[in-house]
């Protein structure tokens, strides 16, 4: 293949003025002051700098935008709710490239319960779509930790995960259709609420989790599910994630796909949420090795499920695949117990340097998996502490790595790159994914090479230099730079 994507340009003052002239000058950032939210990831691991920050109102205002970017070549990066974790909302440093943000886009523009559909702008917040479709009695069950300022968009960008995939699937099987704004400014409409098309290619899937290098989405129409009547939530210990796999295919095999959450964590986990959490208690009277998060729900007479649910808990304990567990008795109650799992990642930063992976194996795989990855981090860095915990439901494991006790957090997280090659090559073994529901940005761009066919990349390449041909949309992310 010998076309190449073309490299942008630092923009003009001219051309500042053109962009800043279509969205008004309240919306076009030029002070560091009101651009410094934009520019920097909520861990601190990427800074960058833009010349602009726009902050358009209408799919017209970005159609006009891109339009002017695509003829004066000048970079774009699309920014939703700046919750990434790879860094592809961020720009790099050189400050030549303009951040578009999506956030006034939020309006909810329809709502159908009948045919369990929902249409949105790209900018609305998650939780915001979560609460439209309770109100109509529906479930959106897109579950992230997130969820209360993550865009839509930029789940849809990042084919975004979270808790609920094995019963409904990433963000990419919750989309019917897209509405996108390409590179040189025309407006796709692929808002369809079809169930069923197959007219040709499937074009949506081209620019879900393609991190807005591919074009810009700006609406879209999503699943809706009947709101589940009953639901048990049960917080369980147990002696090892082998365990944890037998109660998962036996909950699966009595329920199954009433399993709606499945997740798993290590003691060392607890301890950090109880540790430095608010208000975070252990849910059972003695500590464990391993502790999971099961959630079952169905549409069936309220309470069902708990006796479902105390029917394997009983048959696991039984087979010696669990130690204890506690089912909650209100809503209240399971929300505690959810919010031990969801506050892991927020509060691991105070025990110092954590290096972090989001990769996925087989289910069946998973055990074995995180005794790999914690033998093979601890002989590279004696005093390590492992922390992986996540979707084991999905084979999605959150491979944390928590610099050892007393050691300095800088010179830990400087040997990210050793992590890197220790971490995936246990992946690679299990024939899994580095990339599980985070998506690849700038943090695992490089390792694109080593982990896809030439092939693979070669058509990439293709499709990038086909509907970006300029390379004005977030260049530098995903697709490392062709030689």
């Amino acid at each position: 293949m010998d076309q190449k994507v073309t490299k942008p340009q630092p923009p003009t003052e001219a051309t500042l003025q053109r962009l800043a002239g279509v969205v008004g000058a309240r919306y076009a950032l030029r002070d560091d002051e009101d651009k410094q939210p934009y520019l920097v990831e909520w861990r601190d691991k990427y800074f960058g700098a833009a010349a602009m920050v726009l902050r358009p109102g209408s799919v017209e205002e970005v159609s006009q935008l891109l339009a002017i970017a695509n003829e004066t070549h000048t970079a774009i990066v699309p920014q939703g709710g700046n919750t990434g974790l790879v860094g592809a909302q961020i720009p790099f440093e050189s400050g030549h490239e303009i951040v578009l943000s999506l956030s006034r886009l939020n309006r909810v523009r329809d709502i159908d319960a009948a045919d369990n559909t929902i249409t949105v702008d790209a900018g609305c917040v998650l939780q915001s779509i979560q609460d439209a479709a309770d109100r109509v009695d529906r479930l959106f069950p897109l579950r992230i930790g997130s969820e209360g300022s993550c865009q839509i968009g930029g789940n849809i960008g990042t084919n975004a995960g979270g808790t609920a995939v094995l019963a409904y699937g990433n963000t990419r099987d919750l989309v019917l259709g897209l509405e996108v704004v390409l590179a040189d400014g025309r407006v796709w409409n692929g808002l369809r609420r079809l169930r069923k098309d197959n007219t040709g290619y499937d074009l949506k899937n081209l620019f879900i989790g393609s991190e807005g290098t591919l074009g810009i989405v700006t609406g879209a129409v999503l699943k809706l599910f009947p709101r589940p009547r009953d639901k048990a939530t049960v917080f369980i210990g147990l002696p090892s994630p082998a365990n944890a796999l037998e109660l998962l295919g036996l909950a699966q095999e009595r329920t199954g796909r009433r399993v709606t959450g499945f997740e798993i964590m290590p003691r060392f986990g607890l301890e950090v949420v109880i540790t430095h959490g608010q208000n975070m208690r252990d849910p059972l009277a003695e500590p464990h090795p391993w502790y999971v998060l099961m959630e079952l729900s169905g549409g069936g007479s309220p309470g069902t499920l708990n006796d479902t649910a105390s029917d394997i808990l009983a048959e696991a304990a039984e087979a010696g695949w669990v130690s204890d567990a506690a089912l909650a008795a209100s809503e209240a109650q399971a929300g505690d117990f959810w919010r031990l799992r969801e506050v892991v990642s927020e509060t691991q930063k105070h025990e110092g340097g954590s290096i972090k992976f989001d990769v996925s194996v087989p289910v069946s795989s998973v055990p074995d998996f995180i005794d790999e990855v914690s033998a093979a981090c601890k002989a590279l860095e004696p005093g390590c502490r492992p922390l992986q915990f996540g979707h084991m439901g999905d084979g999605n494991i959150h491979s944390n790595i928590t610099q050892p006790v007393g050691a300095d957090k800088q010179a830990f997280l400087d040997r990210w790159g050793d992590f890197n090659d220790v971490v995936h090559e246990v992946v690679a073994r299990f024939q899994g994914s580095i990339s599980a529901e985070h998506g690849v940005g700038r943090l695992k761009r490089d390792w694109m090479p080593r982990i896809k066919q030439p092939l693979e990349l070669e058509m990439m390449y293709m499709l990038k230099h086909q509907l970006d041909p300029n390379g004005i949309l977030n260049p530098g992310k995903v697709l490392p730079p062709q030689n």
